[in-house]
């Protein structure tokens, strides 16, 4: 908690002690996560607000997408529409909840333009706030509410997927913070029982919004690889590899259509 305190004196009150920062630290001391309490995070040099309580973004989704990124600037091949369309590549970042995805993208890939899919209301607004605050051209993006593709017309030329996947059985839930089942926004955390249920509904339409050479990043937990491998079969993926965090943990796929 020390460390934690020293970090909001630092990160929100520029180390200016005051009445406000002693109802932080009575916040932090109930359970809540410092990230909320501060009120923002930072995603691949992007400043990612929390004011409107989305989950809050993992380092282990922050390691892949820099990858990811580093990928696209060096493939040489996409899909139609960067091949053909002024030099424009289409981005889809579903489930996006603060938008720390696709914001992180934009910032980093010049001609990179970017859907953002997501059904709950406040992190609809949350993306807005960031893609604000982040400097991010109105004529670079679009917000749609959606649940997985409902909302989504169009192809793209790479999807990234980061759905809810934590399995929502007791034995899984106890094993979770209980700052994050306190504080951070369910439904952005379950999958289903097994954690599959979002997966296999994204899995199963995916390729109808992909250009040809177009390409699927996605988040996993890494004890779903095997069921994700057969899920990959049967939806008739043809060339996929799965990737460890920094961690050492299976947490995300690359396929490719």
């Amino acid at each position: 908690m020390k460390k934690e305190v020293e970090w909001l004196l630092k990160e929100k009150y520029h180390g200016v002690p005051g009445p406000e920062f002693e109802k932080d630290v009575e916040r932090l001391n109930r359970g809540e996560p410092l990230d909320y309490v501060i009120g923002f995070t930072e995603f691949l040099g992007c400043k990612i607000d929390l004011s409107k309580k989305p989950l809050i973004p993992r380092p282990e989704t922050e390691y892949w997408v820099e990858k990811a990124i580093k990928e696209i600037k060096n493939r040489k091949s996409f899909g139609s529409a960067q091949d053909k369309i002024n030099n424009r590549l289409f981005i889809l970042d579903v489930f996006a909840g603060s938008g720390c995805v696709g914001v992180s993208i934009m910032r980093h890939i010049n001609n990179a333009e970017v859907v953002f899919a997501e059904k709950d209301k406040n992190a609809l607004e949350q993306i807005k706030i960031n893609c604000k605050i982040n400097n991010i051209d109105k004529e670079k993006y679009k917000i749609v509410k959606s649940d997985v593709f409902s909302g989504v017309k169009g192809k793209f030329d790479y999807i990234f997927a980061n759905p809810p996947y934590v399995s929502n059985n007791q034995e899984t839930r106890n094993k979770i913070q209980k700052s994050v089942l306190q504080y951070e926004p369910t439904n952005a955390l379950f999958g289903g029982e097994n954690g599959l249920f979002y997966i296999r509904k994204f899995l199963a339409k995916a390729p109808d919004f992909l250009y040809p050479k177009g390409r699927i990043y996605m988040e996993f937990d890494s004890i779903q690889k095997v069921q994700i491998e057969k899920l990959l079969k049967k939806y008739g993926y043809v060339a996929r590899e799965f990737y460890k965090d920094q961690y050492g943990k299976w947490r995300w796929v690359v396929v490719d259509n």
